[in-house]
C-alpha cells in the first residue's frame, strides 16, 4: 500500500503530524530571531574559572577566590631588563612612546597605571598623621629592648652625621627615623624596591617595571591577537633602542587572549572540519544535492537551537561549550544519514510509512544518547552542565528536524549509488560471532590487549595538567612573579572573625608566625592587610611605645644640646578600617579585605615564593592552632574535587550501563546483549589503549566514556533493529565515520580537557564501529515486532 492509499485513521494521524511540524517551524523562526540578536553582541565567556565547581558550601573561600581573580583580571605587567641602567631607561621611553602612539591612532587597548612616585605621595599624606601607630615587628622589638640613652645617641648621630636615608617628616616628629624604615619594609614586602630612577635591581640586571590596565574585559572574544601584537610591537621598539634587552610580559589578559585566539582557531578547525567531513561522506554515499543540503540543515538547526536554549538558561555561553558543541555535528547527523540510507531505492510515495518504520529505532537512539549527555550535568561544573544542555538540545533539535521536515522536503527519488552499494555490501563479508569458538577467539584477543593496558592505567587529577597557555607565556609569568615577589592567587590564608578588629588581631598572630618562618628562610614573603593597618589594640600599644621612647630621646637630646625639643603632633584616634580602605594608601592591599562574609568579617593573607622545598607544607603549618585562620590551597582542593568526581562518574557510568541495558531489554529482550556488548568492549579496550600510551585517566576521559555509551549504542540499535541489512550498515558506516572524524579532531585541541575527550572517543568510536557487526543477529532471526500501523516491512 502506498502513502496515497492510506486509511482515514492514517490520514488523521498525518494531519496531526503536519500541525506538529508547523509548530516546529514556528519555533525555528523564533530561534532565528534570537540568533540575529545574539550575534550582534555575543555573550561568550572564555574565563576558565567559570568551568570549575563553585564552593556553594563555603562562601568565604568562593568570595576570596573571586576577589583575588577579579583584582588582577585586567592587569598587564611588562618588565624590561638590561645590564646598563641608561639602556633600560631608553627602552622604557621607547616602549611607552610606542603604546601612546598606537593609542592616538585608535588602538587604545591599554591604560598606563600611575607611577609609584605619584601613589607614594598620596599614600604618605594619608598615613603620616598616624606614623606613631605604624611599626614593624623589628622596630617594635628594637624600641622595647634598647635603652633610651643608646637610642638618643643614634638619633644624635643621624642628625649630625652624613646624610643617610631621606627623611619623610620633620626631625622632631621622627627623631629615630622610624617612618622611612617602615616604608622600606613595605616596599621590600611588595617586591618593589626601586632606585632613584624607578628601576628594580634583581639578578644582576636593572629592570623597568611598566604596569597597564586593559581598557575592556580581558575575556572579550574576537579571535584576534590585538593585545599581544601591540606588546610585541612595543617590545621591538624598546629592543631597537636598547639592543640585548630582555622583555618579560605577564597578566591574565595575555592568557585570556591566547585562549580566545586558540579557541577561535579550534572552532574553525573542529567545527568546519567536522562539517566538511560529514558533507563529503554524505555526498559519496548519495551523490545528490538534496541529502547534502538537508543533513546540513539538520546540523545547522541543531547547533542554533542548542545555542539559543543554552544562552536563555545560563545567560551566556562558554567558549569551550562552543568548541565541544562544534563536534556535535558528528552525532546529530546520524538521524539524517539513517533516513537517506533507508530511502535509497524506495519510491517517494512510501516515505511516510518509512518514517513510521524508522521512528522506534530513532527514538531509542536519541534516548540513549541524551542519557549519556545528561550524565555530564551531574557533575557540579557549570561548563559541563552547559555542554550537557547544549548537546541534548542540539541532538533533539536535529532529530525533530529530520522527522518533521525530511518527509516533506525529501520528495524526490533516491537512487542507490555505487559507493553506497559497495559500502552496504561490505557487511556480507564482515565476520559474525556465530559460534562458541569465534567468541573464545575474540575474548582471548580482548584479554591480551586489555589486561596489560589496564594494569598500566594511572589517574592524574592535578589541575595544573589542564593548563593550556603557551609554555613561553607561562615561563614569563613565572619569571615576573619571581622577580617582583608576586603572591600566588591559588594559595592563601583565609582569616575570619566576628568584626574587623578580631580579624586584624588574628591576622597579626598569623603574621608573627610568618615572620619567624621567613627569618629562618623556610618560606618566602607574604602580603597582609595588618602589615599596613594594625588592629586598634596594636595601634594603641604602638602609639604608647613611640610616645614614651621618643619623648625620652628628645629629653636626652634637649639636655645634651641645651635646646627645647618637643615632639610633633599626631592623630588622636587610631586609623580605622573604613578610612584606610577608602584611601589611596590601601591600593596594594585593598583586595585582601573581603568584608562581610556570612555572619562575620574576613580577609586573606597572600604568600609568594612557593618554589622552596616543602613550602606548601610549611605555610599550612603556620595556621595550625590559630582560631579563625585557614590555609587554602585552591589547586590542591580542585584537584581533589576532580579526583572525587572522576570516581563518582565512574560509578555512574557503571550504573548507566545497567540502566541502558534495562531500556534495551524492554525493546529487544534477549537480543539486548548484542546491542550493548560492542560498546562495553570498546570502552574497556579504550581505557587499555590509554594505559598502553601512558595517558593518565582523568575526569574528562570518564565523561567521554559516558558519551561513548550513548553514541556507541546507536550502531548496535540500527543493526539489530533492521536485522543488519545493507541500508542500516550504510547508515552506521557513514554516521560512525563522521562522528569518529568529529571527535577525533578534538584530539588536536591544545586544551587538555578537550584533547582527553577527543583521544578517548577517537579510540572508542573506532572500536565500537569495528565490533558492532560482529554481534549482529543472523538475517533469519526475528527483529523486534513493528508497530501495528507500520505498513513498511523493510528498510
Amino acid at each position: 500500500m502506498t502513502d496515497s492509499q492510506v486509511s482515514p485513521e492514517a490520514d488523521r494521524r498525518l494531519r496531526g503530524w503536519r500541525w506538529l511540524a508547523l509548530a516546529w517551524w514556528l519555533a525555528l523562526v523564533a530561534v532565528a530571531w534570537h540568533q540575529w540578536g545574539f550575534w550582534q553582541s555575543p555573550r561568550i565567556d572564555s574565563d576558565i574559572l567559570a568551568l570549575l565547581p563553585q564552593d556553594a558550601g563555603d562562601p568565604a573561600v568562593a568570595d576570596a577566590t573571586r576577589r583575588i581573580a577579579g583584582n588582577s583580571s585586567r592587569d598587564v605587567v611588562v618588565m624590561l631588563g638590561a645590564d646598563d641602567a641608561e639602556a633600560v631607561l631608553r627602552a622604557r621611553h621607547a616602549f611607552e612612546a610606542f603604546v601612546q602612539d598606537r593609542a592616538t591612532k585608535g588602538n587604545d587597548l591599554l591604560v598606563a597605571e600611575r607611577s609609584p612616585e605619584d601613589w607614594f605621595a598620596q599614600a604618605r599624606d594619608v598615613l603620616a598623621p598616624h606614623r606613631d601607630r605604624l611599626l614593624t615587628a623589628a622596630q617594635r622589638q628594637h624600641l622595647e629592648n634598647t635603652p633610651v640613652d643608646t637610642l638618643a645617641e643614634s638619633a644624635l648621630a643621624a642628625l649630625y652625621g652624613p646624610m643617610g636615608a631621606p627623611r619623610l617628616t620633620e626631625w622632631r616628629s621622627d627623631p629615630l627615623g622610624l617612618w622611612p624604615q617602615w616604608w622600606q619594609a613595605q616596599a621590600a614586602a611588595s617586591g618593589m624596591t626601586l632606585d632613584g630612577d624607578g628601576l628594580l635591581q634583581a639578578e644582576d640586571r636593572h629592570w623597568a617595571v611598566l604596569q597597564f590596565t586593559l581598557r575592556d574585559s580581558a575575556f572579550k572574544l574576537d579571535g584576534e591577537r590585538r593585545l599581544q601584537d601591540l606588546l610585541d610591537g612595543a617590545s621591538a621598539a624598546a629592543t631597537a633602542a636598547a639592543p640585548g634587552l630582555r622583555v618579560l610580559k605577564a597578566g591574565v589578559p595575555l592568557h585570556a587572549e591566547s585562549a580566545a585566539v586558540q579557541a577561535n582557531r579550534e572552532v574553525n578547525t573542529i567545527g568546519w572540519g567536522s562539517l566538511a567531513a560529514v558533507l563529503l561522506l554524505v555526498w559519496l554515499a548519495f551523490r545528490s544535492l538534496r541529502p547534502l543540503l538537508l543533513v546540513a540543515l539538520s546540523l545547522l538547526v541543531g547547533c542554533a537551537v542548542a545555542l539559543t536554549v543554552t544562552v536563555l538558561v545560563f545567560g551566556k555561553i562558554h567558549l569551550l561549550t562552543l568548541i565541544f558543541g562544534a563536534s556535535l555535528v558528528g552525532v546529530a547527523e546520524d538521524y539524517g544519514i539513517h533516513w537517506f540510507a533507508s530511502r535509497q531505492g524506495e519510491p517517494k510515495a512510501r516515505r511516510w510509512s518509512l518514517l513510521r518504520h524508522l521512528l522506534p529505532g530513532l527514538w531509542l537512539a536519541l534516548l540513549t544518547s541524551a542519557m549519556a549527555y545528561l550524565a555530564l550535568g551531574l557533575a557540579p561544573f557549570p561548563g559541563l552542565r552547559q555542554m550537557a544542555l547544549f548537546s541534548v538540545v542540539g541532538l533533539t533539535a536535529a532529530f525533530l528536524t529530520v522527522i518533521f521536515a525530511f518527509p516533506w522536503l525529501d520528495g524526490g527519488q533516491m537512487r542507490t549509488t555505487a559507493f553506497s552499494r559497495w559500502l552496504g555490501g561490505t557487511l556480507a563479508g564482515w565476520p559474525r560471532l556465530a559460534s562458541r569458538r569465534s567468541g573464545i577467539v575474540l575474548a582471548v584477543i580482548v584479554l591480551v590487549i586489555a589486561v596489560p593496558g589496564l594494569l598500566r592505567v594511572h589517574g592524574n587529577d592535578d589541575l595544573r595538567s589542564l593548563q593550556s597557555s603557551p609554555p613561553a607565556l607561562i615561563a614569563q609569568q613565572r619569571d615576573v612573579g619571581r622577580l617582583l615577589g608576586m603572591p600566588s592567587p591559588a594559595q592563601f590564608y583565609l582569616v575570619q572573625g566576628r568584626d574587623a578588629e578580631q580579624v586584624l588581631r588574628r591576622e597579626e598572630q598569623l603574621v608573627a608566625r610568618l615572620h619567624q618562618a621567613e627569618a629562618q628562610d623556610k618560606v618566602g614573603g607574604h602580603r597582609a592587610l595588618s602589615d599596613w593597618l594594625p588592629s586598634q589594640q596594636r595601634q594603641q600599644a604602638d602609639a604608647a611605645l613611640t610616645t614614651r621612647v621618643e619623648n625620652g630621646v628628645l629629653a636626652k637630646l634637649a639636655a645634651a644640646t641645651g635646646e627645647t625639643l618637643t615632639r610633633g603632633a599626631f592623630a588622636t584616634r587610631p586609623l580605622d578600617l573604613e578610612t584606610f580602605i577608602a584611601s589611596p594608601a590601601a591600593l596594594p592591599v585593598r583586595h585582601l579585605w573581603l568584608g562581610q562574609v556570612g555572619q562575620g568579617m574576613a580577609s586573606v593573607v597572600m604568600v609568594n615564593d612557593l618554589s622552596r622545598p616543602d613550602a606548601l607544607t610549611t605555610f599550612a603549618a603556620q595556621a595550625e592552632g590559630l582560631e579563625g585562620v585557614r590555609w587554602v590551597d585552591r589547586t590542591a582542593d580542585i584537584s581533589r574535587l576532580l579526583q572525587h568526581y572522576r570516581r563518582m562518574m565512574t560509578g555512574l557510568l557503571l550504573a548507566g550501563v545497567v540502566v541502558v541495558f534495562g531500556v534495551l531489554a524492554l525493546r529487544y529482550r534477549w537480543q539486548a546483549w548484542r546491542v550493548i556488548t560492542p560498546t562495553l568492549l570498546a570502552g574497556v579496550l579504550t581505557v587499555a589503549l590509554l594505559g598502553w600510551l601512558g595517558q593518565p585517566l582523568q575526569l574528562f576521559n570518564v565523561l567521554a566514556l559516558m558519551l561513548l555509551l550513548g553514541m556507541g549504542i546507536d550502531y548496535g540499535i540500527f543493526l539489530v533493529e533492521h536485522r543488519g541489512d545493507a541500508s542500516a550498515w550504510l547508515a552506521v558506516c557513514v554516521g560512525a565515520a563522521s562522528t569518529w572524524l568529529s571527535f577525533g579532531l578534538l584530539g588536536l585541541s591544545a586544551t587538555p580537557a578537550l584533547r582527553a575527550f577527543g583521544l578517548t572517543l577517537l579510540f572508542g568510536i573506532g572500536l565500537v564501529w569495528l565490533l558492532s557487526p560482529l554481534f549482529r543477529p543472523a538475517p533469519d532471526q526475528p527483529s523486534p515486532p513493528p508497530s501495528p500501523s507500520n505498513g513498511h516491512t523493510s528498510a
